[in-house]
């Protein structure tokens, strides 16, 4: 068997990876940049050429070849790009072997997977209302965030004042027994990271993510030293060298390896084995599409320290995706997901509904005093 053609399809700003053979099977990836999405699709062009005529069963040396094929590896884009190349050979391999993924990397190691809900707004009865209606669903674990920049304006200060309070009402409403996950959005510098944890720690969360701007991973060093509540971040990570410091250096407690941007599947069971090795659990970041999650699902019922999926990002609550663009074979129920057992990565495209790109770019906020801020 033999690669025939790649090519890019796309649902709004959400681009899939089509990889066609001659034996008529197809798979699908997900290589979604949730910003400035032509870089990836311009990356893809230049992956095609050495990508036709291979054999798409050899999943572990096509990664290889396109990561170390360059001068300059790494980076956002070319990893956006190898991680939806990765997801559509193994959603290949599948189908092949007539066998959902998870079956070729082990087995399930869990009946279920745990899944969490974002929940948000502006005011308090915005955020319990929604995260009342969260629990009637059954789920167990909440993530939440702080207010939108208002009027493109970040005050850190206010901030953290607002999460702390948002944290305290959330504890309050919904008990002991919910976990909390608190998401910073990479947007505090060391300082402010340090405030910030501290004051919400004496509520409890699962973890803090992403408490830290992402340009110097030691500085997750300074923070772990002034605080002790729990730390995950790795959404903005690329394969499994990226983690050496925050593993290798127990500077974090939570892995957040986002599929989409790390490498696909490939990479993403390497990562999580060398969690293990730090007895660190994998909460995997959530994904645009249902090819990104299902893709992120098969790893995580495979792979021992598996904690819980965020599932925000998509909502598998509406179980398709855009304009009735991806079916998924798995069931949403109580706050789990329950996985089938159909070939490859279990999704059908139905590309007749596909869209048309759409260009996104993130809101460019600033600091009170003009300059610029994190988004």
């Amino acid at each position: 068997m033999k690669i025939t053609s790649v090519d890019c399809l796309y649902s709004g700003n959400n681009m899939i990876v089509k990889i066609s053979t001659d034996e008529g099977l197809t798979g699908y990836g997900e290589a979604t940049f949730t910003a400035r999405q032509k870089s990836v699709e311009a990356m893809i062009e230049h992956f095609s050429p050495s990508l036709i005529g291979q054999d798409p069963m050899r999943t572990d040396f096509i990664w290889y070849d396109l990561f170390r094929s360059t001068a300059r590896r790494g980076g956002y884009i070319i990893m956006t790009a190898i991680s939806g190349v990765d997801e559509a050979l193994w959603d290949i391999k599948g189908k092949t072997c007539g066998l959902p993924v998870y079956q070729m990397l082990g087995g399930k190691q869990r009946d279920r997977l745990l899944v969490y809900k974002h929940i948000n707004g502006d005011t308090k009865e915005a955020l319990l209302q929604e995260a009342e209606a969260a629990l009637q669903k059954g789920y167990k674990v909440l993530r939440y965030s702080m207010p939108d920049a208002r009027n493109d304006i970040f005050d850190t200060r206010r901030m953290i004042w607002d999460s702390a309070e948002r944290t305290r009402q959330l504890r309050e409403f919904a008990g002991e027994e919910i976990e909390l996950i608190y998401d910073g959005h990479s947007r505090f510098n060391p300082a402010r990271s340090i405030e910030l944890c501290n004051a919400l720690a004496q509520y409890r969360p699962l973890f803090v993510e992403d408490p830290l701007i992402a340009d110097d991973l030691e500085d997750y060093r300074t923070l772990r030293s002034h605080t002790d509540a729990p730390l995950g971040t790795g959404e903005k990570l690329g394969p499994v060298w990226d983690y050496t410091t925050l593993i290798g250096d127990r500077l974090i407690d939570y892995v957040r390896t986002d599929i989409c941007n790390c490498g696909g599947i490939t990479s993403m069971k390497k990562i999580a084995a060398y969690a293990e090795t730090a007895h660190m659990d994998m909460v995997p970041h959530g994904l645009r599409t249902g090819i990104g999650m299902m893709s992120a699902f098969h790893v995580d019922i495979s792979v021992p320290n598996f904690l819980v999926q965020e599932q925000g990002l998509f909502d598998f609550d509406r179980f398709h995706g855009d304009d009735l663009f991806i079916e998924c074979a798995m069931e949403l129920k109580g706050g789990y997901c329950y996985l089938g057992d159909a070939p490859g990565l279990g999704v059908t495209v139905h590309e007749e509904n596909k869209s048309e790109f759409i260009c996104f770019e993130r809101p460019h906020w600033r600091k009170p005093d003009g300059s610029v801020q994190d988004w």
